[in-house]
């Protein structure tokens, strides 16, 4: 099947179509899927699906598409701000949300180029001990534009010693700059 990354994997599953029942409502007929691992890399998981017509592949397919918008979404509300309006009324969510999106696109785009132009330092996913992340995500792209525009702003204080210097402003801006994204 289509895997995470552009990439066909192998998988063993298990389908069938059941009712599922919730208490005062009618029963809804749904496509159960249990897929595992046969490499035993990733846990068992259940998918489940209300148009029985779908074939097993299929629901997987469509979850593994979906990872790139969840992605998108938690990352938007962590660094962004999506969903953390002081403001909950729906006029106050209605401007501030496409914003909020259009600043999403625009590091985004500031990232590409930033990408494309750049002799030496690459964009890579920055992994932890615990989560080794195979593809570049939001949080990435922002940090490599911080990054750059930092750079940019720093590297004209460095020595003939290797040691970067700064004036007290600079230094005070850094700062600044360093504790607002913490």
């Amino acid at each position: 099947m289509n895997w995470y990354g552009q990439k066909t994997k192998l998988i063993r599953y298990l389908t069938g179509v059941n009712l599922w029942h919730t208490p005062g409502e009618k029963p809804v007929a749904i496509r159960w899927v249990l897929v595992v691992d046969p490499e035993g890399k990733f846990r068992s998981e259940a998918f489940f699906c209300t148009d029985i017509q779908l074939s097993a592949i299929k629901i997987v397919e469509y979850y593994v598409l979906r990872w790139n918008v969840d992605v998108t979404f938690e990352e938007s509300r962590r660094h962004l701000g999506v969903e953390t309006q002081r403001q909950w009324s729906d006029k106050a969510i209605e401007r501030t949300t496409p914003v909020l999106f259009g600043l999403y696109s625009i590091v985004c785009l500031i990232g590409v180029r930033l990408v494309r132009l750049s002799k030496s330092k690459e964009l890579i996913p920055q992994s932890t001990s615990w989560y080794q992340k195979q593809e570049v995500t939001f949080s990435d792209v922002l940090a490599y534009v911080r990054r750059h525009i930092w750079e940019g702003k720093y590297s004209k204080s460095v020595n003939e010693h290797g040691y970067v210097l700064f004036h007290i402003h600079e230094w005070e801006s850094l700062l600044d700059q360093l504790a607002a994204v913490a």
